[in-house]
């Protein structure tokens, strides 16, 4: 019986933040997002578009950011020549809060759940960047390659990563009283 308390604990904690956490996250994107004048993206997808721009440019290479058009994308041009589009789900406030509703899920101190969910979730998403912007320079050198590279390669990157993240918060933190 306390195995299935256990049980229904956690997938109440988990689906309850998730919610929580995908219903702000919803009217964050229908304040910031609004196709009837331009196709801006929200301020945390500009942010992250910069930051790949800033990140090819550290790896040498001349990189540039422009809005798209007619949709909700920030387009990425290597040496003047457009390569990817950052959109919504490459910002990786999706994946981070799967991470935040696992990790609270599993929480039973709230110091030590809040300092794992800020560290975890600024690593998710510097790692985030930097997979854009590699995936950015691979597909600008190796364009044969996009759809593998888009489609397997790195998103092992980010997935892989949060699962670690997780292995970590289960075996060292989770359970410590």
């Amino acid at each position: 019986m306390q195995k299935n308390k256990s049980i229904i604990k956690f997938l109440l904690k988990f689906f309850g933040t998730y919610a929580v956490l995908f219903v702000f996250y919803s009217l964050y994107l229908d304040v910031y997002q609004d196709d009837s004048s331009s196709y801006t993206c929200a301020p945390i997808t500009q942010n992250v578009a910069n930051l790949t721009k800033h990140t090819i440019d550290f790896f040498g290479y001349n990189a540039e950011v422009k809005p798209h058009n007619n949709e909700f994308s920030i387009k990425i041009l290597v040496n003047n020549k457009f390569v990817a589009r950052v959109i919504e789900g490459c910002n990786a406030v999706s994946i981070i809060i799967l991470f935040v509703s696992f990790v609270i899920a599993f929480s039973n101190r709230f110091l030590p759940t809040l300092l794992f969910l800020l560290v975890g979730s600024a690593l998710i998403y510097g790692i985030n960047v930097l997979r854009i912007a590699l995936i950015t320079l691979a597909i600008y050198k190796f364009p044969q390659y996009q759809n593998l590279l888009h489609t397997y390669v790195f998103p092992v990157i980010i997935y892989g990563f949060t699962f670690l993240l997780w292995i970590i918060w289960i075996k060292y933190f989770a359970f410590k009283k």
